[in-house]
């Protein structure tokens, strides 16, 4: 049996950098909407890679702050800075920045449609930096669907 399909199908990849601050979760949800409405991306998944091994992608609260916050110290006591590390050839941040990114995200799919992230009313997409001095953090976002 022959579907005919009346759409066209999308397969799009762009690379966005994002310059961060050190140690921070910056939400960059309205960076990759606007991705979404210059392709004219109607429906389908957006999947985003992080190129990195610390700093981590997530899902999470976009209406208070304080979420992000208690998040950060959460993670900062389970993996403390302090802890004597065999990896520091990077600096001692480095070694804690890929513990923290190895309990997180470093790929996210979130579904698109009628032009829209599919995401919940409180819900927001992150870049979590997780080196104490800023850094440009590359993210690859890939567009499936129509």
């Amino acid at each position: 049996m022959r579907v005919n399909c009346k759409f066209q199908f999308m397969n799009i990849i762009e690379q966005l950098s994002f310059k961060t601050e050190g140690y921070q979760i910056v939400n960059i949800t309205e960076n990759i909407q606007e991705l979404v409405q210059r392709h004219e991306f109607k429906k389908g998944l957006v999947n985003l890679s992080i190129l990195h091994t610390s700093a981590s992608l997530t899902v999470q609260e976009n209406a208070s702050q304080d979420v992000l916050n208690d998040i950060r110290t959460f993670l900062s006591n389970l993996v403390p800075d302090s802890a004597n590390y065999l990896h520091d050839v990077e600096g001692p941040d480095d070694m804690p920045a890929h513990l923290k990114t190895l309990i997180t995200n470093t790929n996210l799919t979130v579904s698109v449609v009628s032009n829209k992230l599919l995401l919940g009313v409180w819900q927001g997409i992150y870049l979590c930096e997780w080196r104490k001095f800023g850094q440009t953090r590359s993210i690859i976002v890939h567009l499936l669907g129509e």
